[in-house]
């Protein structure tokens, strides 16, 4: 596909070439997977193998929630990927919502199973089994545990990191004494997973409550974080779940309070998967490829010697390495890319369509005036560029550390202004419809029921994504489908 502009007669493709973005998204994505290394198709169909550069990126996104999750006071722990069915099948609406997406082990060892062994779909039923057994008192309260593991989950239409028969993720599980503090955990939790689109992938989301259609099997009620996708399809970022005592009286989870009465625990769940890569990746790339936000890229600077002669190379190699040092000693992930054989051109292509967000170029001629040029991957040509950057160690380290943090709110404040430009206000079914049409974001009162929300769906493959939180002024309006007063605007849109 050619170039989207620009860049004049320069290679406008690496070897394989990424499909603009701007002429397929679709195709633009699975090649900017290819290419980019960071994920390929497993064997078996629906699965994905997750290459070492995608799982860097993976591994920015444990890091930094690990923390947050330790910080506020969650333990990790694991706990076994084979369920016994008849777990599922405690909870009514679970086994219900999950019944069709499960993969079961029914042999073993060359035998025929008594019973059915599910691979986990996800784990309330095996935590909340031994939760039975862990609570016994006020005091063993609140038990608030995590674990990091893979599920299985038996999808039809599959997209690596979006949709997989396997994934990898986080699933938080906390039970508490009272219905209180098992909302503000699950506030807190989804609260927590904002910060990190924020602050770290740089992706603005819209966080709010799911519809009842749209909520966890077994949830009393669902938040959730959606962020909008280059092709303004909205992703669900990361939810968290709210499951009252549902799951507490299924398996029988009960306390002995500080008056001596046996009460049921309230409980949580909440989860953030390598979908949450996915979403990188679509809503920040470009025509060129990557795009990763300084914070989770692996490779944050990557620094290139250029010279012809033998001795230009060593005296640049030098200094690469000098700089490299300096970046690395404040905690600055970067790279040299010193092989031979390729053109500067090529590279300068090549770490840009693996996103790299900032690039480094030490020559011969800079080597006189002890300087490099300093490259910013989100502002294409000489714009990006600041050219006699000092390679002192103080100086380029603090310039490429201000780089980086303006790079990641330029990011932001871009895929900001995006999304909220194709947030459009409806006020008629009529005016939804215009809309999704658009492939936009519809934000409307809502007072409709189930039905009508399954409607919408048929009729314009759009979902209720949540009631956010953040509601307009004032005391609510009239609802875009029924024309009777509605509390709360609703965002409808297309969905991964």
């Amino acid at each position: 596909g050619g170039g989207g502009g620009g860049g004049g007669g320069q290679a406008k493709q690496h070897e394989e070439g990424v499909t603009p973005r701007s002429e397929d998204f679709g195709k633009w994505y699975l090649d900017v997977l290819r290419t980019a290394e960071l994920a390929d198709y497993g064997p078996v169909r629906g699965t994905m193998v997750i290459r070492p550069y995608g799982y860097a990126i993976w591994e920015q996104v444990q890091s930094w929630l690990d923390r947050e999750f330790k910080r506020t006071g969650h333990q990790n722990c694991y706990f076994p990927q084979l369920i016994p069915y008849s777990f599922i099948e405690k909870e009514s609406s679970h086994v219900e919502g999950f019944s069709p997406e499960l993969a079961l082990v029914t042999k073993g060892g060359g035998k025929d199973l008594e019973e059915p062994l599910v691979m986990r779909p996800t784990s309330e039923t095996m935590v909340n089994h031994m939760f039975s057994q862990w609570v016994k008192s006020y005091r063993d309260l609140p038990l608030l545990v995590n674990q990091w593991c893979n599920v299985t989950r038996w999808e039809m239409r599959t997209r690596p990191f979006v949709r997989t028969l396997e994934f990898l993720w986080q699933e938080g599980h906390t039970a508490h004494a009272t219905a209180q503090e098992a909302e503000e955990e699950t506030v807190r939790m989804i609260r927590m997973y904002e910060e990190f689109a924020v602050k770290m992938a740089a992706m603005p989301v819209v966080t709010g409550r799911k519809s009842r259609i749209e909520s966890f099997a077994g949830a009393d009620c669902t938040y959730t974080i959606e962020a909008m996708m280059g092709d303004k399809r909205a992703l669900q970022a990361g939810t968290s779940h709210n499951l009252g005592q549902n799951f507490a009286k299924a398996f029988d989870i009960r306390y002995l309070d500080q008056d001596g009465d046996l009460k049921h625990v309230y409980q949580t769940s909440w989860g953030v998967s390598t979908r949450m890569v996915g979403g990188v990746i679509m809503s920040h790339g470009d025509d060129k490829g990557l795009k990763i936000p300084p914070h989770l890229a692996p490779i944050q600077v990557v620094i290139l010697p250029i010279g012809k002669k033998e001795e230009q190379l060593k005296a640049v190699n030098a200094v690469a390495e000098n700089v490299r040092e300096a970046l690395e000693e404040s905690g600055i992930r970067c790279k040299i890319d010193d092989t031979a054989g390729k053109t500067p051109g090529w590279k300068f292509n090549y770490w840009e369509m693996k996103g790299v967000p900032v690039r480094i170029e030490i020559g011969a001629r800079d080597l006189e005036t002890n300087s490099c040029v300093v490259a910013r991957r989100d502002r294409p040509g000489k714009e990006g560029k600041t050219f006699g950057v000092s390679v002192e160690p103080e100086s380029v380290t603090s310039h490429v550390t201000a780089a980086l943090e303006d790079i990641h709110e330029a990011m932001l404040a871009e895929a900001t202004a995006f999304r909220d430009e194709n947030i459009v206000d409806v006020s008629s079914y009529e005016e939804l419809k215009e809309v999704v049409e658009e492939g936009k974001w519809a934000r409307g009162y809502w007072a409709g029921s189930d039905d009508q929300e399954n409607q919408i769906k048929e009729d314009t493959g759009a979902t209720l994504r949540c009631f956010p939180f953040d509601q307009p002024e004032g005391s609510g309006g009239k609802c875009f489908m029924t024309q009777t007063d509605a509390k709360e605007v609703a965002i409808f849109a297309k969905s991964y």
